[in-house]
């Protein structure tokens, strides 16, 4: 998927004397209060962080409060859509006139029916609607299936995106992975990898949570069905 880069950056992060003895932690939690939001300075939103100290000496800083500045060397993952990027998300919702979708467990985008190739007529199937393919009847888009689609424009400030299924390369990832031939899921392609590192695992860890948030949700409000058991 594009629209995923690694950032390096050096950072001076602000401490509170009262964290003196727990610096890591401190700088930890200011990172993470970056995640999830628009961020001028990367243009982008940063997804996670992996950071490292670059010397063990901090700099007062004058005033009433007198916090220290701690240097330190960040790796950031950050997602910045932009207009014609190809990105892929999840069915949350699907009606005659739109498909709506979830990027990475948290960005909502919708795709309008002039966006969405004429290819695709909406049927409802199971009492569930869906847009099906009329050159490739196994070729079906639904609340839970996972599409690839083009950016048309993003807005930044409530971090929604409007999409578009014109192109051929676009629909339902399973069948383009089958058929397409570059069907396949790049999410993780398109990240610049160093070897040995452990910060590319924790990033693939994140990416499968993040799209598992909707799926967790939606099980918690379900009850479990308990399993007869048979005895031996």
């Amino acid at each position: 998927m594009e629209g995923l880069s690694v950032a390096k950056a050096d950072l001076t992060v602000y401490v509170h004397p009262s964290k003196a003895n727990k610096v890591d932690q401190a700088v930890r939690r200011q990172l993470s209060s970056l995640l999830f939001t628009y961020n001028e300075l990367f243009d982008g939103v940063i997804l996670a962080h992996e950071f490292n100290f670059k010397s063990k000496h901090a700099k007062i800083l004058p005033g009433l409060i007198p916090y220290f500045g701690v240097n330190v060397k960040a790796k950031l993952l950050v997602f910045s859509p932009r207009p014609d990027m190809l990105l892929e998300g999840k069915v949350v919702k699907l009606g005659k006139e739109s498909i709506h979708v979830i990027v990475l467990g948290f960005c909502s985008a919708a795709i309008m029916m002039e966006d969405i190739r004429q290819e695709f007529k909406y049927k409802i199937k199971g009492g569930y609607g869906t847009f099906v393919s009329l050159a490739h009847k196994r070729h079906v888009i639904k609340a839970g299936s996972m599409i690839r689609f083009l950016v048309k424009s993003v807005d930044e400030e409530i971090l929604h995106l409007s999409g578009s299924l014109i192109p051929s390369n676009t629909g339902c990832i399973r069948w383009l992975s089958k058929h397409g031939g570059d069907g396949a899921s790049q999410i993780n392609r398109s990240i610049k990898r160093p070897r040995g590192s452990d910060f590319v695992m924790g990033l693939q860890d994140q990416h499968s949570r993040l799209f598992d948030n909707i799926d967790q949700s939606q099980n918690l409000s379900r009850p479990h069905k308990a399993r007869k058991r048979t005895a031996e």
